[in-house]
């Protein structure tokens, strides 16, 4: 059997939708995904929380609790993170975890990646960096922070919000672990990713946000009179996803 760690492969990285519940992530595994993330704003949005200040924790562990049984590996993202909420997670069943800096200093994110991987060893850590989240970008601080990460342990780095073709490949020559790179519509793709040897390129909150604009669009379409988009799953076919019992 393919392990978690194999599946970040060159040439042909692993596409890793993010789901929000157990019907979401059952129907992308049922679709073939080989694992499935959690999303932090969709498992936040869903319960009415807050993202990026941990107060999801709960719902994110109970989260990969029930997805534990799927026929995938399941990664969760635990934002800033903690030693314990990373052993729960393990504890639970997932295969790998995402802990972001949130660009805070980065040698005690290195500290925890470190003490993560003591706790952990078996567990897959992706250490987050946003220094091109929601801001420009330094080139210069990402590399110092990746390797300072991958020479912490971390099994793979995260730049989300990194789409420049030539600061990408200067990431990916920075570290000898994966590189993970957001799906950005518009300004990245997989062929392109892959050809720069990015090894994981993860979907984050975008199937949660489509989701609500279809909310949004069909609701809209019935009290206007509009068509309603086809191909939308059956009652049966999310009942079965929902189904714990069923795995």
């Amino acid at each position: 059997m393919t392990t978690f760690a194999e599946l970040h492969r060159a040439g042909d990285p692993l596409v890793l939708p993010n789901a929000w519940d157990v019907a979401s992530a059952r129907c992308l595994v049922e679709a073939g995904f080989p694992a499935v993330g959690t999303t932090s704003l969709g498992v936040a949005a869903a319960a009415g929380l807050p993202d990026g200040v941990g107060a999801a924790e709960a719902a994110t562990l109970e989260l990969v609790r029930d997805l534990a049984g799927l026929a995938a590996y399941v990664t969760a993202d635990i934002e800033g993170g903690s030693v314990a909420a990373a052993v729960a997670a393990a504890e639970a069943g997932a295969a790998g975890i995402n802990v972001e800096d949130a660009f805070g200093p980065a040698e005690p994110h290195a500290a925890l990646i470190r003490s993560v991987k003591l706790e952990a060893p078996g567990l897959f850590v992706n250490a987050r960096t946003d220094t091109h989240w929601l801001r420009t970008g330094d080139l210069t601080e990402t590399l110092r922070r990746v390797r300072l990460y991958a020479d912490a342990g971390a099994d793979g780095v995260f730049v989300p919000g990194l789409a420049d073709p030539a600061d990408v490949e200067a990431v990916v020559a920075a570290v000898d672990v994966p590189v993970n790179i957001l799906f950005l519509p518009g300004r990245t793709t997989v062929a392109g990713l892959a050809e720069l040897g990015v090894r994981r390129i993860s979907m984050g909150s975008l199937l949660f946000r489509a989701a609500l604009a279809a909310t949004l669009r069909t609701a809209l379409a019935v009290r206007d009179g509009a068509d309603v988009d086809a191909g939308l799953p059956a009652y049966a076919d999310v009942n079965a996803w929902a189904d714990q019992s069923v795995r």
